[in-house]
């Protein structure tokens, strides 16, 4: 089999993805993710002790860019208004674009794509589970931190409690901190950005668009360093489990098929059909073009003029 045949049947989907089955299974991981960051909302003491320790941790290992972040964002309405809208909005919308674009133009990459999204979006719901964290915005004043979303809430749609719209804070968790999936969601859309764009324009916002989401949850109080890198380590695990994953799916899959009398079809049977059209050939038919794997002892190869193009080298065609 050609390099490139060989390549596309391993790349390529075991069925035809319909957006009409997309669709519904992205808005079910949305609603998971809604729904898990409300699950440790009342714990706040907790919260607001891991919160306390992770600032430990920073000081311990002379890490502090949210103070000065924190301090420039409100000092300079022309910076940090910017920068709430973009924390407000922006996560939620640049990530189903991007996956939109991926299903409609790179179908071949698009369903490992949305796996690790989605898998690494089922580790972060796992962490606010097990580490609910009260972010910097919401510990007491004395710790030097100001809330950006509450300072320049006259500008936007969302109230004093986090990025809701004005009345809804209670609809959201504000203590689902660590890992932070802004920058995780980020990175994902930069990798995405980066290997499939083809413009510098677009590889340029593979790199600008992850590094100034870490900023801005910094900078707006929202999140801590560590809650960053924990987003982008959760990231990376779920690239891990990718792979796992899609063969498990394919798996549940060939199993549902088989159960319901309805076999899926393989690469070698497909591979099979498109040599031979799905036709039948009788003993001894010889389809055209179709090259004799191998000759009898002695004899010789015929060179009639009827099959010179298959047999003949390229330059003597």
């Amino acid at each position: 089999m050609p390099q490139s045949e060989r390549l596309r049947g391993e790349t390529a989907p075991p069925h035809r993805l319909r957006w009409w089955t997309e669709l519904p299974l992205i808005l079910l991981v949305y609603a998971c993710y809604s729904a898990g960051r409300l699950l440790a909302r009342d714990d706040v003491s907790t919260a607001v002790d891991h919160g306390l320790a992770i600032l430990r941790i920073e000081k311990a290992l002379y890490l502090n860019a949210e103070h000065p972040l924190n301090r420039l964002f409100t000092r300079e309405a022309w910076i940090g208004v910017p920068a709430d809208f973009w924390y407000a909005s922006l996560h939620y919308l640049v990530t189903p674009v991007l996956l939109v674009w991926l299903f409609r133009s790179r179908a071949v990459r698009y369903r490992a794509a949305r796996t690790w999204l989605m898998t690494s979006t089922f580790l972060g719901l796992i962490g606010f589970s097990l580490l609910p964290t009260c972010p910097p915005r919401l510990l007491d004043a004395s710790h030097g931190f100001v809330d950006t979303m509450a300072q320049y809430s006259s500008y936007g749609w969302w109230g004093g409690e986090a990025s809701a719209p004005r009345g809804m804070g209670g609809l959201t968790n504000q203590y689902a901190a660590m890992p932070s999936l802004h920058v995780g969601w980020a990175l994902w859309c930069g990798v995405m950005l980066w290997r499939h764009g083809r413009t510098p324009l677009a590889r340029t916002a593979g790199v600008v668009y992850p590094l100034v989401t870490t900023i801005v949850v910094m900078g707006t109080a929202n999140h801590y360093f560590l809650d960053a890198a924990a987003g982008a380590a959760v990231m990376g695990v779920g690239l891990l489990l990718t792979p796992l994953v899609l063969r498990a799916a394919d798996r549940v899959r060939a199993f549902t098929a088989t159960r319901s009398g309805r076999f899926p079809r393989t690469s070698e049977s497909t591979h099979a059909s498109n040599v031979s059209g799905g036709c039948e050939t009788s003993a001894g038919e010889r389809i055209p073009r179709q090259r004799e794997s191998a000759l009898p002892t002695g004899a010789e190869p015929d060179t009639s003029p009827a099959d010179a193009g298959d047999g003949a080298p390229a330059a003597a065609r």
